[in-house]
């Protein structure tokens, strides 16, 4: 695949560009995966990176530079393990009680990523199979923490050594797609992609294959509630373009974060993430305020909500709607909310709204 992976429609800027509209705030790219080819001139990993093949071009800084003058954050995946090195298939072999892989290849591409790219997040992968002695990443973290050009601010995963994740990490990621189902005490992130089948470019993939619209959303918003960040796959082409078929999903998503943006940023989760009775209105707070993230429009235009318990100072805002919503006190628990007309339609409407509760508790 390498001399075929030519990234000659590469265009930084306008990847950039579209992460913003996305409503993105941080970016992980793949500087290696677990095959070894790595997206920077690597100086250990000679003829088998970037810049000696395919592209012949430093991906991993384009990309940096291109994101930091977006003002978004720049994360970088790293896999631990390389499935096809003979230095690591040798010290699996010996049970890992030998470390020539890890001195010679991986720390080294660790160490040089931070100081030739110094990443705001280092996400990292390939750790199950071998433990931290064997992976030296504990004496790797506390130079990441303590003498690195980025210890006062970079952020990482959990996935160091093997039974090291959702144990250790400064956020958890767990597993793959993970939904917590409760509050998690820790803070975490939800992974996912919008190639249900894979997290590569697939030319022979379908629409039924991919997310939607709604289901994005629909994650994203269980995901926040639950106090999770969301990072959303896409797999480029050999190329180097993100297809339009997730371009216009990650438009999608930035519209909809355009109007309900509030109620997911910088938000927290609230005393209850979702309503008992359902699984379609999820809560967020900021401070006294609190959103109710309604993802099915009621049938009668009135929505209930059985957990905020409103004052005689209640008010109800919708974000993206001008002016105050009536509402009054629900004849068991809470409040209904009367919401505003919406024209008749043969499709259902778009998925997700919120409304902004002041004076609750």
């Amino acid at each position: 695949f390498a001399p075929r992976f030519t990234a000659h429609d590469f265009q930084p800027r306008e990847w950039a560009q579209l992460f913003q509209r996305a409503g993105a705030r941080y970016v992980v790219l793949t500087t290696k995966h677990h095959e070894g080819f790595t997206n920077w001139g690597s100086p250990v990993s000679w003829n088998w990176n970037s810049l000696d093949m395919g592209p012949h071009r430093d991906l991993v800084g384009e990309l940096g530079q291109a994101l930091r003058e977006s003002n978004i954050r720049y994360g970088l995946y790293h896999s631990l393990l390389e499935w096809f090195n003979p230095l690591y298939l040798a010290d699996k072999e010996s049970g890992f009680k030998t470390q020539n892989f890890v001195l010679k290849k991986t720390m080294p591409e660790l160490y040089d990523l931070v100081v030739k790219y110094k990443p705001d997040l280092i996400w990292s992968d390939g750790d199950w199979e071998a433990p931290e002695s064997y992976w030296n990443s504990t004496s790797f973290l506390a130079w990441l923490y303590n003498d690195s050009p980025v210890k006062d601010t970079v952020v990482v995963n959990d996935r160091w050594c093997s039974n090291c994740s959702c144990h250790h990490g400064g956020y958890y990621n767990c597993a793959d797609k993970y939904k917590p189902g409760t509050l998690p005490t820790h803070k975490w992130e939800m992974c996912s992609s919008i190639d249900k089948l894979s997290w590569g470019y697939r030319s022979n993939m379908n629409i039924a294959e991919l997310m939607d619209e709604a289901s994005i959303i629909e994650e994203l918003v269980q995901t926040v509630s639950f106090g999770g960040n969301y990072l959303l796959n896409v797999g480029p082409t050999k190329e180097g373009v993100i297809v339009p078929i997730f371009q216009e999903r990650l438009l999608a998503l930035g519209r909809w974060l355009d109007t309900n943006g509030e109620a997911i940023y910088e938000s927290k989760p609230w005393r209850v993430q979702m309503e008992n009775s359902t699984d379609t209105v999820w809560y967020t707070s900021k401070g006294p305020v609190v959103y109710a993230i309604f993802l099915i429009w009621p049938r009668d235009n009135v929505l209930e909500l059985s957990s905020p318990l409103p004052s005689p100072a209640t008010q109800v805002t919708m974000l993206g709607f001008a002016g105050t919503l009536k509402w009054q006190k629900s004849p068991a628990e809470g409040l209904l909310i009367t919401l505003p007309y919406m024209l008749p339609s043969p499709l259902p409407p778009q998925s997700g709204w919120a409304v902004k509760l002041e004076g609750v508790k």
